[in-house]
């Protein structure tokens, strides 16, 4: 998409700037890299050097509550509805900071280990192939088949619900809870919103309760079971805490990786030489093609963090009790830090990205991520040669976690 007066503005609820942002962010870093952006409250952090070290700056935090109440920091109380929600979601480690950021990782590790990972591999790989048979029999008439719906979406549900332990019968219901509770990232979401996420952290917060005393009682092969008896010198996990470990595995498993597959491939098809670049070198090329993929349009667009100390970036003053948005789509087009940015060049020898994070709060995931893109990536350019786009897509009105509301293919 060329470059046009909407899309060369920031404006995070423009569907020509979430269709292609890029533009806005070559304006930010040239003309104001740290931005102030009154609308969300913001101060918008844009090129690579700056977004990289305050990733790793302890002066800022995911949450300010470990340092201060919201008055003391300057920021209106949380309102009592959403109560259901935070409980969750702070139960996890991603809105938590040190100490107890690092204690919940350290119990989590203890039972989401390199060799659990590893041994999801071969189901992952089966998973795969069996979405891709679903995929060439509803695409077999030459009908277009959306490839969100058939594949990017149903693998990193079932992985992820096979790595909890949830039954076969009950994972249609992670999806929906997945989506409505990733709204609240989002930026100012609406009351609606909301609502939709309070609702889905209730249920999907007593279902995990339930599920999780059962497997005390009657362990099996699953995380859930391995988090229920992990123990660390005495320490174990709350419940909250094991239920927000639960829901932050499937929220950040599952979204980003859907999403990458969806904006992966749209960025194949809009660059049909890179697509015969992978074809001719599939298994030479692919490892380094998810890495540049993800560099060259990244699902997670923002990280958020708060300021906990007054810091200086680019020669600005951003103050304590400051919110900055670290605009991790631009940091990975930064032409200071690598060659023709824009260009998707899937042999690139240094396609380094943020997409994954940094320092304290690096996805947990990022391996088992690897592994289903590979195994997603590998299967439809192996056994779908003649994979073609049928008409351009909408994207989805999400800027934070963005991606397609579908991808329409003839198989």
């Amino acid at each position: 998409m060329p470059a046009t007066a909407s899309s060369a503005t920031y404006d995070p609820w423009s569907p020509a700037f979430v269709g292609d942002p890029y533009p806005a962010y070559a304006r930010l870093r040239d003309e104001a890299p740290v931005r102030y952006f009154a609308p969300t409250d913001q101060w918008l952090i844009s090129r690579h050097e700056d977004v990289d070290a305050l990733l790793r700056d302890r002066r800022l935090g995911r949450s300010y509550l470990h340092v201060a109440t919201p008055a003391e920091f300057g920021r209106d109380p949380e309102p009592a509805h959403l109560d259901p929600f935070w409980r969750v979601v702070r139960g996890g480690m991603l809105d938590v900071e040190p100490p107890d950021h690092t204690r919940l990782r350290r119990l989590v590790s203890k039972a989401f280990t390199p060799r659990m990972v590893a041994r999801l591999a071969p189901m992952v790989v089966r998973t795969a192939e069996g979405l891709i048979d679903d995929l060439l029999d509803a695409g077999s008439d030459g009908s277009p088949v959306d490839l969100l719906s058939t594949v990017a979406e149903p693998l990193p549900v079932t992985v992820i619900a096979e790595m909890l332990g949830i039954p076969a019968a009950d994972q249609h219901l992670l999806r929906p809870w997945s989506a409505d509770i990733c709204g609240m990232y989002e930026l100012n979401p609406s009351r609606k919103v909301q609502d939709l996420a309070v609702t889905a952290c209730l249920e999907f917060g007593d279902y995990l309760r339930a599920l999780a005393a059962e497997r005390r009682v009657r362990p099996g092969d699953d995380l859930i079971s391995a988090l229920t008896q992990v123990v660390d010198e005495g320490d174990v996990l709350t419940e909250d805490e094991l239920v927000g470990t639960c829901v932050l595995l499937l929220n950040a498993g599952h979204e980003a990786t859907v999403n990458m597959t969806g904006n992966g491939w749209w960025s194949l098809f809009r660059n049909p030489d890179q697509l015969a670049v992978l074809r001719s070198d599939l298994d030479g090329v692919l490892p380094g093609a998810i890495e540049e993929l993800m560099r060259w349009d990244t699902p997670a667009q923002m990280f958020e963090r708060w300021v906990l100390e007054d810091i200086e970036v680019a020669g600005v003053q951003i103050p304590r009790g400051a919110e900055v948005a670290l605009l991790f789509g631009s940091a990975n087009r930064d032409p200071a830090v690598r060659e023709d940015p824009d260009v998707l060049d899937l042999r690139r020898t240094s396609n380094t990205h943020l997409s994954f994070g940094l320092g304290a709060h690096y996805c947990l995931g990022a391996a088992l991520a690897r592994i289903e893109l590979s195994a997603s990536y590998g299967a439809l350019l192996r056994r779908v040669p003649r994979l073609t786009l049928v008409a351009e897509p909408l994207w989805k009105p999400g800027y934070v976690l963005r991606g397609l509301e579908e991808l329409c293919v003839t198989v």
